[in-house]
């Protein structure tokens, strides 16, 4: 699924990265403006799946509390989270 920042599929991805939960919304709202469009078509699918999971699963993965058992999601939930820590604090 080819996306753009103005076509509808990426307005209701938009739409379903609004979670309620502040620390989510903090990580997913600028990841998916700034770096979804640029992913690979199975990065993107897996971004997809991801949202489909709940608040307090992706809460603790983002927290690095847990990690997921699928290896899809953990692969989306690594792209994530390395690209929001600032560079001084990665390992």
């Amino acid at each position: 699924m080819s996306e753009t920042a103005e076509s509808l599929s990426f307005k209701r991805l938009k739409w379903h990265c609004r979670r309620g939960m502040l620390e989510l919304d903090l990580l997913l709202e600028p990841f998916l403006d700034e770096v979804f469009l640029t992913l690979d078509e199975e990065d993107k699918a897996r971004f997809y799946k991801l949202i489909e999971s709940e608040d307090q699963d992706l809460f603790l993965w983002f927290m690095q509390t847990e990690v997921p058992q699928d290896p899809d999601l953990a692969r989306i939930v690594d792209i994530i989270v390395t690209r929001v820590q600032p560079a001084n604090s990665r390992a």
